[in-house]
């Protein structure tokens, strides 16, 4: 089938593509190729709310259209009509889907938008009319897969990396918060470490066992702060406050340590993450690592039952780097439905691993 839309002129862009935070910020080299080639154009974003404020404020985004809390809006007939019913009040020229879903392929179809432009794994990509074929066995960096629908229609990809901006009230919120609970963390002279042990929940999946044990993040936090002389802020969400405790109650007492779990949302944490004092950033394999490598932290991003090959930040390699052991992992890649033989004891890498790793973007 031919797109009656010339893939080099376009006025209204959506990007589909709802769930989850993670993978919503892989699709933000995306994004900014689309802008690139089409400076002028309307870029809307359909999104989860889980997802939304990863991307909330975005410069290169005309709207964000909240698509409701499910993973996937168009699982179910009524979320599917209502999802189709939105792309088609968009008027749009270009759709967007870097997801595998058929479901987001049929609502695609159903939108009768004239270019649409999706994944094809297994011969799910039958809503689109230009298609960038997956073979799932390849392992390739998620971000990158996305890029293949800006590659499919002929734009460049060069240095399209990760990227988001904290906006101006993030800013000034976390300004307050900072001078209300972590005041010497304000001071921009004043190194911080951000230590985020939680992660692996989400509307499409939860995947615990992602998160590296509390006593090696421990340890891993105490080298970074004292090699750096700085302060460490403890993060998380509020189910990730018992783990937040133990790191506090494990630090040493001479360590200035600030636990603010629960206290940022994802825009705060942002503009918390791309403040210029921040030395490194230290988490799971989750969404709020690659929001902090996308805003410019330094982050290393500790793996354990998931593959750094298909994952790991998507940004030039002295911003980000991975701690790891190789383990034996689905060929298809991992999700939270799939049982594993991993143990951390066994299995996953070390703090004085890790530690090797830290110092490369310490001094990098």
């Amino acid at each position: 089938m031919t797109a009656t839309v010339s893939a080099r002129s376009a006025s209204r862009i959506a990007i589909l593509k709802p769930c989850c935070i993670g993978d919503v910020i892989m699709t933000t080299p995306l994004l900014f190729a689309l802008r690139r080639a089409y400076p002028n154009a309307v870029i809307d974003w359909l999104v989860g709310s889980w997802s939304a404020d990863a991307v909330r404020g975005h410069p290169l985004i005309h709207r964000l259209i909240d698509l409701g809390p499910t993973a996937n809006p168009a699982r179910t007939p009524a979320g599917l009509l209502r999802l189709v019913k939105v792309l088609r009040g968009g008027h749009y020229d270009q759709l967007y889907v870097p997801d595998r879903s058929p479901w987001l392929s049929l609502a695609a179809l159903l939108s009768a938008i004239p270019l649409r432009v999706g994944l094809d794994s297994a011969g799910r990509g039958f809503g689109y009319n230009h298609r960038a074929p997956i073979t799932p066995t390849v392992i390739r960096r998620e971000a990158d897969i996305y890029l293949d629908l800006a590659r499919r229609m002929g734009l460049s990809v060069t240095d399209c990396w990760l990227n988001c901006v904290p906006t101006a009230s993030a800013r000034a919120e976390l300004a307050a918060i900072l001078n209300e609970h972590a005041p010497a963390a304000a001071d921009l002279a004043q190194p911080l470490i951000l230590v985020h042990p939680g992660g692996g929940s989400n509307p499409g999946m939860t995947f615990s066992s992602k998160r590296w044990p509390v006593e090696d993040m421990t340890t891993l936090s105490q080298q970074v702060a004292s090699a750096v002389n700085g302060s460490v802020i403890i993060l998380g969400s509020t189910a990730d406050a018992e783990s937040a405790g133990e790191i506090s109650a494990l630090l040493s007492p001479e360590t200035l340590q600030y636990n603010l779990c629960g206290r940022f949302t994802l825009p705060q944490l942002a503009a918390l993450s791309a403040q210029p004092n921040v030395r490194l950033y230290i988490g799971n394999d989750t969404g709020t690592a690659h929001l902090a490598a996308a805003v410019g932290a330094p982050t290393l991003m500790i793996f354990g039952p998931s593959d750094p090959h298909r994952y790991a930040p998507f940004v030039p390699v002295d911003r980000a780097a991975v701690a790891w052991r190789p383990v034996p992992l689905p060929a298809q890649g991992v999700s939270g439905r799939q049982r594993i033989d991993f143990d951390w004891a066994r299995d996953g890498v070390t703090a004085a691993e890790a530690w090797i790793q830290a110092q490369q973007l310490l001094h990098g």
